[in-house]
């Protein structure tokens, strides 16, 4: 059962995982410092209030932290499109050439003209008519 586990979690996509999660994680702590640090007091400059990150508005009695959530709003899209243009759209532009190759082989099977099944493509004789075939090269 060891020697499973062990197989496991040596393959290549759950090291992988583990990889990402700690690098995203990493990159998650940087995004949130660079908003607090660096978009906040931007915001704040413009908004004229100390800390952007406390804004808030009253409704009977509830404090609505509105600033706290478009910090985390910021973050969530900065990290969203990070991950859509330097990770979705190199995987989907390596996808497309990958499948323009596959596309362009010359296949290696025809169809009998007479039954419809499917013959390598130099036979001289369909194998379910015994049909005879024109070669095509």
């Amino acid at each position: 059962m060891f020697k499973e586990f062990k197989k496991f979690i040596l393959r290549g996509n759950v090291v992988d995982l583990a990889v990402a999660v700690v690098v995203g994680a990493a990159f998650n702590s940087v995004v949130q410092s660079f908003v607090k640090d660096m978009i906040t007091p931007l915001v704040s400059a413009v908004y004229q209030q100390q800390k952007f990150s406390e804004a808030y508005f009253s409704f009977r009695g509830s404090h609505f932290l509105y600033g706290d959530f478009i910090n985390n709003l910021i973050s969530f899209f900065i990290i969203a499109a990070v991950v859509f243009f330097f990770v979705v759209q190199p995987i989907n532009k390596v996808v497309t050439i990958a499948n323009r190759k596959e596309t362009t082989a010359e296949p290696s099977t025809k169809k009998c003209p007479e039954c419809l099944s499917v013959v390598p493509k130099a036979a001289t004789r369909c194998a379910f008519c015994t049909s005879k075939l024109v070669v095509t090269k």
